[in-house]
């Protein structure tokens, strides 16, 4: 996989995911820093990035929107950076070596002490119409 870290999250994050075989860059180093979230979308696209935020709000708006994507991780709780890096490294250990997140969501939070991760499609798939029914 291959990652965008948010500039609301600690460049630090980088090396997590390096050090478990994926790629990763982060907003500050490539000089996006400051860049409105829409504008930020594009990049994420064109690269095939998988981008980890903890902005959910906003990014969950954004990928509603993308018809195909390659992944949004979501670190929930606003911690100091070695709670991020340890939230980050459970997110990469749910997801496993060559795991794929084409248009899922995939967020952690912290209850009671507890890391709890959920997982979601977005854009959510849409049934068609039931047979027979116009």
């Amino acid at each position: 996989m291959k990652f965008l870290v948010d500039e609301c999250l600690h460049t630090s994050l980088v090396a997590v995911a390096e050090a478990r075989g994926h790629e990763a860059r982060h907003v500050n180093w490539l000089g996006l820093s400051g860049e409105t979230d829409w504008d930020l979308m594009p990049r994420i696209i064109a690269e095939d990035f998988t981008f980890v935020t903890n902005n959910a709000r906003d990014f969950r708006k954004l990928y509603a929107r993308e018809e195909l994507h390659a992944g949004l991780l979501i670190i929930v709780p606003q911690v100091a950076p070695d709670k991020q890096r340890e939230l980050f490294d459970a997110l990469l250990e749910e997801l496993g070596v060559g795991a794929a997140v084409v248009n899922e969501v995939i967020e952690i939070e912290l209850e009671d002490g507890t890391a709890v991760i959920s997982r979601y499609d977005l854009p959510a798939v849409q049934a068609g119409p039931a047979e027979g029914l116009p």
